[in-house]
């Protein structure tokens, strides 16, 4: 995909504006002008189209159609990236009504169409959550209603108060935990690194006032650092008194979970975050035009384990080589594809949307 494509379906040029919550926008700025939807009609109506449905139910044709709280999200932030306020009232409502159904402004993690109890676990994730304040943070700007604060500070309280606990491993940070229930063991937890997104979280705690995730955001940052010493961040990691180790039946690998890990922290503009340069040395080292992008990676040798022809992959590998590849202008971040599952195709929109915010030096050539 060449720039000039890139920019008419992401907008005219990249945004670099950084107006503070508070002040009337978000730390990044939105994607584009109100205009945006217009000129980025092609990709975000095919995103709609493949994923969202008229509800506003966002699914994963991977997993029998079911939903998730990340999908929501995911969704809600979109939305309001491409200024689509129908389809974010929409993807907010359906998230309302099948999973904020706890009773404490968190959503359970998954509904599952056709079953007879379709939300069998209450749990919930707490990126999705996250991801979701997120979005109606930015929607109270981006729409003009500040209603939509109420509800993100909502997640952002429960979010403090039941996900943030101390690090086991350093008594000086805390750890955001993957859901509520279940990770939290005597003298241990279970933590998913990918589940930390810093930009998100410090604009959620600014415009909600919980404090509590821009101060996890912080140790996070200092946690991915000493996790990247020796490889790529893994999928989970298990913090003990003794140090990080691994999380005894979890994923060891840098599977589909931790390649979000150097997405987010480049769209936090953190590109010289060791996490990222990590991968940047493994991506350098295996992609190539033709041959699938690494999806799974052993972290004590580098070695692909799994490999994926998904336009979304390539896309997340050409933003996190540019991005983190001091002095490379343009990058061959592909086309957008809706033919793709719904995983790569939206981390395909997140790495288009970071090339155009914060690494337009990555905007395709």
């Amino acid at each position: 995909m060449n720039r000039r494509l890139f920019l008419a379906l992401l907008g005219t040029s990249p945004v670099l504006g950084a107006i503070g919550p508070g002040r009337g926008a978000s730390a990044q700025g939105f994607l584009t002008t109100a205009d945006l939807a217009q000129s980025a009609g092609p990709v975000w109506q095919a995103w709609k189209s493949a994923y969202l449905r008229p509800d506003g139910r966002v699914v994963d044709t991977l997993q029998n159609d079911a939903s998730h709280s990340e999908g929501q999200g995911y969704g809600a932030v979109l939305a309001t990236e491409f200024g689509d306020h129908d389809a974010f009232q929409r993807i907010v409502a359906w998230a309302e009504t099948n999973l904020a159904i706890r009773g404490d402004g968190l959503m359970s993690w998954r509904f599952l169409p056709g079953e007879p109890n379709p939300v069998p676990d209450l749990n919930n994730a707490s990126d999705g959550d996250l991801f979701f304040a997120w979005g109606l943070v930015r929607a109270a700007q981006r729409f003009g209603n500040r209603a939509y604060l109420a509800r993100a500070a909502q997640t952002a309280q429960s979010l403090a108060e039941r996900c943030i606990v101390p690090n086991p491993a350093n008594a000086a940070e805390t750890l955001l935990l993957p859901g509520a229930q279940g990770f939290l063991h005597e003298n241990r937890v279970v933590f998913n690194p990918s589940y930390v997104m810093p930009l998100a979280m410090r604009e959620v705690a600014a415009a909600t006032g919980v404090i509590e995730l821009a101060q996890t955001a912080q140790h996070a940052e200092n946690i991915l650092m000493r996790l990247a010493r020796n490889g790529p961040v893994p999928d989970w990691i298990e913090a003990t008194p003794e140090g990080m180790v691994p999380a005894p039946g979890f994923s060891t690998n840098a599977g589909y979970e931790a390649m979000r890990v150097p997405l987010f922290l480049v769209w936090s503009g953190l590109n010289r975050h060791p996490a990222v340069e990590q991968m940047v040395r493994i991506y350098n080292r295996v992609v190539h035009p033709g041959v699938p992008v690494p999806t799974v990676i052993d972290p004590s040798t580098g070695s692909v384990v799994e490999a994926s022809p998904d336009p979304g992959y390539r896309a997340l590998a050409a933003l996190v080589s540019c991005s983190g590849t001091p002095g490379q202008v343009g990058s061959d971040m592909p086309a957008f594809d809706p033919t793709q599952p719904y995983y790569p195709a939206t981390l395909h929109m997140f790495a288009m949307i970071a090339a155009n915010q914060v690494s337009p030096e990555c905007v395709p050539i």
